[in-house]
């Protein structure tokens, strides 16, 4: 049974959580707020989205119930957050989950860049990508006069699936079924939201990228993998191999090619290979 909803994150900025059955995004629905004055810290939580988004205009789409659906905005103060930064905001998002969900179920998810929490899982099933995806986050932000005035970011987590479809066993899983227990989604998202409040009051200090990116690193699956990123630049998409070295100050990607150049990605789908990928 689920602990009963809350309508605030006591000691942090989270004063007004508004949990709705249905809604078409609650990304779409907090940067509607966000351009008509909404307030920093509104938090919109949903049972089911009907056009919930992923990166690249992807649908997010679970059953009613199954999946923890989140959306937050925020107001970064004028100068704390660079515009080539916004996307440090899902990192801290990504941080805070990862151990509010140690917290409360002892699984133990990782950060797939960009943006997805996944579960080391491998077996000898050819095509196998060796993880599954739990959790994906989405960022967006308005921007006025080369300031973020809002930014809205929002996360689909599977928490009660019961059983994986089997066109999806290779590719995601849920944290009931990681756990073998049920999840408490009111009590998971109040945990998540004060991390998130830690650590997105962190990133806006002179020192906080870097204190973030530590973090990020080591709660990282793709640093140290050999990947196949795939690139999109309008026209023309294209592939390119190499280790993920690193993060940079931004977050971007840092990937050492076959030719042993340093190539840094802002954004790109990713693929971990396998070591015997070449």
């Amino acid at each position: 049974m689920e602990s009963h909803q809350f309508d605030a994150v006591k000691g942090t900025r989270f004063q007004n959580v508004t949990w709705i059955s249905e809604i078409p995004s609650t990304n779409t629905a907090l940067l509607e707020l966000a351009r008509n004055g909404g307030n920093e810290g509104e938090v919109l939580i949903a049972d089911l989205q009907t056009q919930g988004r992923g990166r690249r205009g992807r649908v997010w789409t679970a059953p009613s119930g199954t999946s923890l659906m989140m959306s937050i905005l925020l107001r970064p103060p004028r100068n704390s957050l660079p515009v080539q930064k916004a996307s440090l905001v899902t990192s801290a998002l990504a941080v805070a989950t990862v151990k509010a969900v140690s917290d409360t179920t002892k699984v133990k998810l990782t950060i797939k860049w960009p943006n997805d929490l996944v579960v080391n899982d491998s077996t000898d099933t050819p095509g196998d990508p060796g993880y599954r995806k739990v959790a994906g986050i989405l960022t967006e932000t308005l921007i006025d006069d080369a300031q973020i005035s809002a930014l809205v970011v929002g996360m689909g987590l599977n928490t009660g699936w019961g059983q994986v479809p089997a066109e999806l066993e290779l590719v995601a899983s849920s944290l009931d079924l990681l756990s073998h227990s049920s999840i408490d989604r009111p009590r998971l998202a109040y945990g998540i939201l004060q991390h998130f409040e830690n650590h997105y009051s962190n990133l806006l200090e002179p020192a906080g990228s870097e204190n973030l990116l530590r973090e990020v690193r080591h709660h990282s699956s793709t640093l140290g993998r050999r990947v196949r990123l795939h690139l999109d630049h309008s026209r023309e998409k294209r592939t390119l191999e190499g280790h993920a070295v690193d993060l940079n100050g931004n977050g971007e990607l840092v990937v050492k090619t076959d030719l042993g150049d340093l190539r840094t990605v802002s954004t790109a789908d990713v693929e971990h290979l396998r070591f015997e990928a070449r």
